[in-house]
């Protein structure tokens, strides 16, 4: 006579919820945690002969720059003045690295994040045709347009 061994399972249910568990923690250990960010390089820095000074630019060498007037949040450049200087942007969750410390600030007008230096919004300027130009530099309307410098 052959002598049968039994297995026996654990109740479905069991296995289903340890199945479950099991699942979740392994999606735990793969995703990165809700409200974790990732950065990325948006600037490098660069000697401008025409203005004599390092500055900060695009990873393109377009020059960057700040409006005197735009400090503590406050947006002066809406509207008719983004037709001329456009907004560094970044995606939400991503932090804006560099060769120095970048921030960013979400725009009143489109809820985009700008990036930031020194607290001030950076824009690069249609009147710059290629890398190294600084046509921006001294401009004057709502504040006094500069290159960001380091």
């Amino acid at each position: 006579m052959q002598q049968q061994s039994t297995v026996s399972f654990s109740h479905p249910r069991t296995c289903v919820a340890t199945l479950a568990i099991a699942t979740l923690a392994l999606l735990a250990i793969a995703m990165p945690a809700q409200g974790a960010t990732s950065s990325k390089r948006v600037a490098k820095q660069a000697q401008n002969a025409t203005l004599g000074k390092t500055i900060l630019t695009t990873l393109a060498g377009r020059t960057l720059y700040t409006l005197s007037a735009e400090t503590k949040g406050t947006f002066i450049c809406k509207g008719g003045c983004l037709v001329a200087w456009h907004p560094l942007y970044v995606a939400a969750g991503v932090k804006p690295t560099g060769p120095v410390k970048l921030g960013t600030i979400k725009r009143p007008d489109n809820g985009r994040r700008q990036v930031t230096f020194r607290g001030r919004p950076l824009y690069t300027f249609d009147g710059d045709e290629r890398a190294g130009d600084a046509n921006g530099e001294g401009f004057k309307d709502v504040g006094t347009w500069h290159a960001a410098a380091p």
